[in-house]
């Protein structure tokens, strides 16, 4: 295992900016999906385990505390594509001392965030679900879960920072191969709580901060050993001020747009909470399966972050935009493939997570909803995806600002009060994306004219 971990890696794997386009979007890409797809398998074990040998009540606690989580840990993690971005920038313009002093800072940074998030949320954790509205009988379990699952999010920062390290280096399958190691360990801690010690949430939340424990330091030990410039000297993690900055500026908008969506969709938990148990579980259930065609679509986004951010860094506007175009269509492919499959399969893969027809029922409704307006967030995602790596993340983040979180807290508090119902809540998915996507389209012409074609006729005349 450590052999393959620690694979010497030849220049060209690492330099995004020559070459054929799709043979190496797919490289990228494909362990990033995979990666992805094997932490919600991990991730969706929590839900099936407790769902099939605890309770009902168990499996609605860990559904409804996934927008919580989101919304705390993905803005921290959105900042990790600031470092993303600057790293890939210097590797692309070959200031190899710049890239080094940025996986310092990024390190040192994604330890504090760490620390803050996990301390930040016990503090609140029980607050917020008396916030969410969430019904007595899953309190407890709830507040259990959330805390538990907040003291490891020290390990969670310290992967998704050391992830992204990886990806400005073109390298996206060592971070899987340190993910799947702690996704095996995961699924056996799982089991061997929840049957053998016969624990329910506070058992599946244990094994989740091990496993994510056990990734991140594998992740660490990677590059402490790494000999190219994303290599880290634990005693050079330290902040540099200027890089900070950047960093932030570029991650700060991008981590509010994930947090956009964690506050709008806490917004709608808490509706689909005044519905009852039944369905929290049924949404809890589907998103276990709907989330892997949005892993499809991130992976293809994280994939443009990186190689937008060498291909500008490096001064080539035009291999830009043929990697944004390029890139589009391959991830329209594989999120169709994917959002089909499940579509076909919705009914006995949501029977993994619960035998009771009510709920299998409600869930098939989610899938429905979401999944065949999937294409959108092809538009949605990816689009931001290439901004944020010409370094533009403000514009994303405002766009999902209004249109997503605005249309859907709208629609919590003003026609879902109306029409009550199942539906009227899910609906309200396709229609923010659909809204979203069409500024997102404007806002990446406007920052395409100005940031590549602008430049790339400036060089020709």
């Amino acid at each position: 295992m450590e052999a393959k971990l620690l694979k010497k890696r030849t220049p060209a794997d690492s330099d995004l900016t020559v070459g054929t386009i799709v043979d190496k979007v797919l490289m990228f890409a494909i362990p990033l999906m995979m990666t992805s797809m094997l932490q919600q398998l991990f991730n969706a074990t929590d839900v099936a385990v407790v769902g099939k040998f605890a309770s009902k009540e168990a499996m609605a606690a860990v559904g409804s505390n996934s927008p919580v989580i989101s919304l705390l840990v993905n803005f921290f993690v959105g900042i990790s594509v600031g470092a993303n971005v600057l790293i890939s920038r210097s590797i692309g313009a070959k200031n190899d001392a710049k890239a080094r002093s940025t996986v310092g800072t990024a390190m040192a940074l994604a330890i504090a965030a760490g620390v803050f998030v996990a301390v930040v949320g016990n503090l609140i954790a029980a607050p917020i679900i008396d916030l969410l509205g969430v019904p007595a009988e899953v309190r407890s379990y709830s507040i259990t879960y959330l805390r538990i699952y907040f003291s490891g999010v020290p390990f969670i920062m310290l992967y998704n920072f050391e992830s992204a390290i990886f990806r400005s280096n073109g390298n996206t399958k060592t971070p899987l191969i340190s993910l799947f190691v702690g996704g095996v360990f995961n699924v056996v801690a799982n089991l061997f709580f929840v049957l053998v010690l016969k624990m329910d949430v506070d058992g599946v939340a244990i094994a989740t901060v091990m496993a994510n424990a056990i990734s991140s330091m594998m992740l660490l030990y990677a590059l402490c050993k790494e000999e190219s410039v994303i290599h880290v000297d634990l005693k050079k993690i330290r902040i540099n001020k200027n890089e900070l900055s950047v960093i932030l500026r570029i991650g700060v908008p991008a981590g509010l747009q994930s947090a956009v969506f964690s506050i709008s969709n806490i917004c709608v938990q808490s509706a689909i909470n005044s519905l009852g148990a039944d369905y929290m579980a049924a949404s809890s259930a589907a998103f276990n399966l709907e989330i892997f065609a949005f892993f499809v679509v991130n992976s293809f986004t994280q994939t443009l972050v990186t190689f937008v951010g060498q291909n500008y860094g490096a001064g080539k506007y035009d291999r830009c935009r043929e990697v944004v175009r390029k890139t589009l269509l391959v991830s329209w492919v594989f999120t169709m493939v994917i959002s089909a499959l499940l579509l076909l399969t919705a009914r006995p893969l949501l029977g993994l997570f619960t035998n009771e027809p009510f709920v299998i029922e409600a869930g098939l409704i989610r899938i429905k909803c979401l999944l065949y307006a999937e294409t959108l967030n092809v538009l949605m995602d990816n689009l931001s995806g290439a901004m944020r790596g010409l370094g533009k993340s403000l514009v994303p983040a405002v766009t999902t600002l209004i249109c997503v979180c605005g249309i859907r807290i709208i629609w919590v508090f003003t026609g879902f009060q109306i029409y009550h119902t199942w539906l009227s809540i899910m609906l309200v998915f396709p229609v923010s994306w659909a809204v979203n996507a069409t500024f997102i389209v404007i806002g990446y012409i406007r920052t395409r004219n100005r940031m590549l074609i602008a430049p790339m006729q400036a060089q020709q005349n």
